[in-house]
């Protein structure tokens, strides 16, 4: 029973997004599932994915908060 956990900033996926749409998580629950179906021949039906939209605020990398590291390195700094 494979579970599998897609963790992804809460920011959507366009402009006037806030969140992953239905659809978008559908895709990756789908995805997922057939991937482990693909490689390790686990049945779709024994698969579990959770999507975890995490807040942008609570998300960074390189030592600093996503939005800053974002910033700096559009401006060359990163």
């Amino acid at each position: 029973m494979p579970i599998v956990t897609i963790q992804v900033t809460r920011e959507g996926s366009g402009p006037g997004r806030d969140a992953v749409t239905a659809e978008e998580k559908a895709r990756l629950i789908a995805g997922a599932s057939q991937l482990l179906l693909d490689v390790l021949g686990k049945p779709l039906d024994s698969t579990f994915v959770v999507i975890d939209e995490v807040p942008l605020e609570n998300w960074g990398w390189g030592g600093l908060p996503a939005l800053e590291y974002r910033k700096r390195r559009a401006a060359g700094q990163a």
